[in-house]
């Protein structure tokens, strides 16, 4: 059976964090997400797999490239929506096929669910459906698909996983593939509608703290690197090569350290915290519920919680990122949000600033001394 991931939008409502890469690469738990779409593949024994690339395809192609497994790259030069996206590898495909996002995970059962089922689809019960296509069924059928509805009548989305015949493609007229699907529907072909045991989709950029919870759990425990006899750690910690964790530092999984970090010491890791490589944490500084990318560095007596800092980003001491809740203006929208800081990639921010429910732009600059709460700062901006 053959696949097809989508991998070719950017994911404007996760902006900053897809300014410089897709939605599809973001590290979550130290692995971009379309990363776990393939493994959950390959463990259904699906090895015919095309990915349909477009916004920054040179960073994904580049990305598949290193794959062990030989992988078809199509490029969708127009973003112009997910029916547009598939047609563009229509040409590839040879028979019943799966279409997933390349920017949800999901899990191997879940694909194991669906995939002898021709004209089908994973749908799960979301307790925000207005961000997704909501599903009416019957007798386990989709009788009816709302693309987005300002008042759901059901909790019940999909999950743009669907195992499809090629005969779809006689039903896509537009660029949506949900209107397609809803014009099968309408024809009388039935469609079933398959529960998903696990699978998540992140609308904005603090729903990837979630999502980093959730995948932390699966990590394998491993400690390479130099760790301090002083040092605890307790739990699921997977600490990578040629890391040094130093004496006293605490560190409490689930939680992924990557390559050539120095930690401490007197740290404190609490759970559910991914690092990336080369990242810097600097002693009697706390981390929990955090999601660090490569190449950043956190200053001294600093307090990092439920927050996702970019890479190469710059933290001087006393930094401080806490939970509360706001509201920001997302594409037009006025959103109820809850977390501590997002921020983008190349931001400096200086001494004793202070973060709750900011969002930091890429190549931000922060002076210092400063308290940023429910605010968006644009890229390249100064704050002084």
């Amino acid at each position: 059976m053959q696949a097809v991931i989508l991998a070719a939008g950017e994911g404007k409502r996760v902006r900053p964090l897809t300014r410089s890469r897709p939605k599809a690469l973001i590290p979550v738990a130290n692995r971009p997400i379309i990363d776990y779409v393939i493994d959950a593949l390959l463990k259904n024994g699906i090895r015919d797999i095309i990915v349909v690339v477009g916004y920054r395809k040179e960073q994904v192609t580049r990305f598949l490239n290193q794959l062990d497994v030989p992988v078809e790259v199509v490029v969708q030069n127009k973003q112009l929506g997910t029916a547009d996206a598939l047609r563009c590898a229509e040409s590839k495909i040879t028979g019943d096929f799966l279409v997933l996002p390349g920017d949800n995970y999901i899990d191997p059962h879940s694909i194991a669910r669906i995939k002898g089922i021709p004209n089908a689809m994973l749908v799960q019960e979301h307790p925000n459906p207005s961000n997704f296509g909501v599903v009416m069924l019957k007798d386990g059928n989709v009788t009816e698909i709302v693309e987005k509805p300002e008042h759901a009548q059901s909790l019940m989305v999909s999950t743009g996983i669907y195992s499809l015949k090629k005969e779809v493609f006689s039903y896509i007229q537009g660029n949506d593939l949900t209107d397609g699907i809803s014009a099968m529907i309408r024809q009388g072909i039935r469609v079933q509608g398959i529960p998903a045991d696990d699978w998540q989709d992140a609308i904005y950029a603090w729903d990837l703290l979630k999502m980093n919870r959730r995948l932390l759990h699966q990590i394998p425990p491993e400690r390479e690197g130099t760790i301090s006899r002083q040092a605890i750690i307790q739990g699921t910690v997977h600490i990578g090569k040629e890391t040094t964790i130093g004496p006293n530092t605490v560190i409490t999984g689930p939680v992924v350290i990557g390559n050539d970090c120095t930690i401490g010491p007197n740290c404190c890791i609490l759970p559910n915290t991914s690092i990336g490589s080369r990242v810097t944490i600097e002693p009697f500084t706390q981390l929990g519920d955090a999601l660090i990318m490569d190449d950043t560095s956190i200053g001294s007596h600093s307090r990092i919680v439920d927050t996702i800092i970019g890479e190469r980003c710059s933290l001087a001491d006393h930094s401080s990122a806490g939970t509360a809740t706001g509201l920001l203006e997302i594409e037009g929208a006025a959103l109820r949000s809850q977390f501590g800081a997002i921020l983008g990639d190349s931001v400096a921010s200086g001494p004793f600033s202070t973060y709750r429910n900011a969002i930091l732009g890429n190549n931000v600059t922060v002076e210092g001394q400063e308290n940023i709460t429910s605010r968006i700062i644009p890229d390249g901006s100064m704050v002084i």
